[in-house]
């Protein structure tokens, strides 16, 4: 025989070292590395572990069902009439270990199955929570530049692929690489000349996905980034669908829409194309093999049992048919690892493309952070000071802001006016440190901001912005949204400070009404309202109400003002307006001009002081005139 050939049993273990190296380059080649996912593989190691170890049991029990067969297959093919009870014990406990290898089966599959694609979901859970928390941490500046659809299908299409490499892609690789060692040693035992016919074209298959994956990688990220458009255009066209019903725009959106579908659907076509392509010719290639094997086979058994057996290369080939049962068999589970290598190839070229993608985002730089010393503020008194600040905003020539130097004590009320486009937004902003500012220009209790910790500067600062955002959830949630777990109390208290607690209690659900999307199912004023309510709740020593009360009447803004000289005594309050009414009995009133400080000072000083306020109140008290001409009339 010839694994009695010492010269041929060398030169066998010799190449099945190789092959082994060689395949061992191979899994590291088809395994998926990262920074951002390298240690997932440690983290969830347990879980591989006793994945691939079921996987490895399985594939070994696989083994023996075509050996049994083969077995079978030469019992009964001995040509005597009646089957000897000693056969007949063969066959019947050949019988009983199929059924053991088939428990063993199923149970090492089921084992697999929860522990690899636990892991792969706790990898993809894992991988999104890092994404969202650099979200939270990335500037203004980032998403102004970055469209949220795109952002969006990162955290889903991005981190689904990335996942689905790690759950399927993990058990074709042992399979691809385990499995086939296997079956390929079993068949070269069986008959090595019928072996090698049989696997050398398998080595075309490695040939052709080692070339199609760089080709993958380009169409996929193509096909991602069409998706992104789609997406992006889809979620902003939900966004401002009110807007596109006002101006009759269906019809325009929808043929947008309809050609960034066709060219996302033309690059899926592209992708999918290249795909078949490929898996069609693998089983074409499995195809030809198999009729090679089962014709080789044939021939050989043919004439085994003519008694002239074919000899090659000085080793006679006696195969018999139980033999090429068992070989048959062998190819058969031959063919999953043989499909599983080129589908591997594939979805890691989609996975690695996927997590370049989301690396990049990962990657992108922290522009706001805190510094190593940075403190924590303690007892907040709200006093604000600001030194010569200046700001403009990244990528802009001119600033926004420029030298602006006052001093807001504890406590104080303060009203900020301008004409449009004066910085009175930026102004305000500024001190929730969304944008990076000069060192030593802003000061909240006579410390730098920017050497304070940015939890603790917006865990003291209420802030109510001129878009009004409201979750799709219930007012209770709303309003005690800065609390862990708000009560209905200081819930009321809130709608009651803003002067919305009548119209809560109108709407059926009372508190419990879900404001639908941004509140689309609240008046603006309302809207308004439950912002300041949500501020007042959280019960910060500043609180800043940037053009929260437009969209009121003037009895509820009178209304809230009193409440906030009422409830927030000792406490400083910044009132940005457009109305001077809104500011004129505040302590003080902020007058900013095209960006720089005009007058700073109470209402009464800054009719002597400034220009801007005098017409503000000539134009406001002309306009209160002509209002009231029109009723008399």
């Amino acid at each position: 025989m010839w694994m009695s050939n010492p010269l041929f049993s060398y030169n066998f273990a010799f190449h099945v070292s190789c092959d082994r190296l060689k395949e061992v380059n191979l899994l590291t080649l088809t395994m998926l590395f990262g920074r951002y996912i390298n240690k997932y593989y440690l983290k969830y190691a347990f879980f591989f572990i006793v994945g691939v170890a079921a996987l490895v049991i399985v594939d070994l029990a696989q083994l023996f069902v075509p050996k049994y067969l083969g077995d079978i297959v030469e019992l009964l093919s001995s040509g005597a009439e009646t089957i000897p009870n000693e056969t007949r014990t063969q066959i019947i406990s050949m019988i009983i270990g199929t059924v053991v290898v088939a428990a063993v089966m199923m149970v090492g599959r089921f084992l697999w199955r929860i522990t690899i694609f636990h892991a792969s979901f706790k990898i993809e859970a894992g991988l999104r929570k890092q994404m969202f928390e650099k979200a939270e941490r990335l500037s203004q500046r980032y998403y102004h530049e970055n469209k949220v659809g795109a952002i969006m299908a990162w955290f889903t299409n991005d981190i689904e692929t990335i996942q689905e490499f790690f759950g399927w892609g993990t058990i074709m690789l042992v399979d691809a690489f385990f499995l086939s060692t296997l079956v390929i040693v079993q068949m070269f035992m069986i008959e090595p000349i019928l072996a090698l016919i049989s696997v050398v074209p398998v080595l075309l298959i490695v040939l052709w996905g080692a070339l199609g994956e760089k080709f993958w990688a380009t169409r996929w990220e193509a096909r991602q980034q069409t998706f992104d458009s789609l997406y992006d255009y889809s979620q902003e066209t939900f966004t401002g669908i009110s807007v596109i019903k006002a101006f009759v725009k269906e019809t325009q959106q929808i043929h947008t829409f309809a050609e960034l579908a066709k060219k996302d659907k033309e690059a899926n076509i592209r992708f999918a194309r290249m795909v078949v392509i490929f898996d069609t010719s693998i089983e074409i290639i499995i195809a030809l093999i198999s009729c090679i094997m089962i014709g080789f086979g044939g021939y050989f058994v043919y004439q085994a049992i003519n008694s002239n057996p074919v000899v090659i290369f000085g080793h006679q080939i006696k195969l018999t048919a139980g033999k090429l049962v068992s070989f048959v068999g062998y190819f058969d589970l031959l063919i999953w690892p043989m499909i599983a290598l080129g589908q591997i190839v594939s979805m890691r070229s989609r996975a690695k493309t996927s997590l370049k993608r989301i690396s990049r985002f990962l990657d992108e730089p922290e522009e706001i952070k805190d510094k190593e010393d940075a403190i924590n503020l303690k007892n907040v008194q709200g006093k604000i000071t600001f030194k010569n600040f200046s700001f403009k905003y990244p990528g802009e020539k001119d600033h926004s802001l420029e030298n602006i130097s006052l001093e807001i004590q504890p406590g104080e009320t303060v009203g900020v006016i301008g004409k449009i486009g004066s910085g009175k937004t930026t102004l305000v902003n500024s001190l929730l440190r969304l944008y990076n500012i000069e060192e030593g220009s802003i000061e909240i209790d006579d410390v730098d901001i920017m050497n304070i910790k940015m939890k603790s500067i917006r865990n003291s600062i209420a802030y109510v912005p001129q878009d009004n955002f409201l979750f799709s959830d219930t007012i209770t949630n709303n309003i005690g949204f800065a609390e862990e777990k708000p009560t209905l109390d200081a819930v009321k208290q809130g709608a009651k400070f803003s002067d919305v607690d009548k119209d809560i209690i109108s709407f059926k659900d009372g508190y419990d009404t879900v404001s639908g999307e941004r509140g689309v199912t609240l008046s603006g004023g309302q809207k308004q309202r439950i912002s300041i309510a949500r501020a007042f709740v959280k019960n910060s020593p500043i609180m800043i109400l940037d053009d929260s009360v437009s969209a009121v009447d003037v009895s509820t803004e009178e209304t809230i003002l009193k409440n906030v000289a009422n409830e927030r005594k000792g406490k400083t309050t910044i009132v940005v307006a457009s109305r001077v009414s809104t500011v004129a009995h505040l302590d003080k009133i902020i007058v900013l001009n095209n960006g720089t400080l005009e007058a700073f000072g109470s209402p009464k000083e800054l009719l002597k002081t400034s220009n801007t306020y005098k017409n503000m109140v000539y134009l406001q008290r002309l306009e209160r005139e002509l209002e009231g001409g029109e009723q008399h009339a």
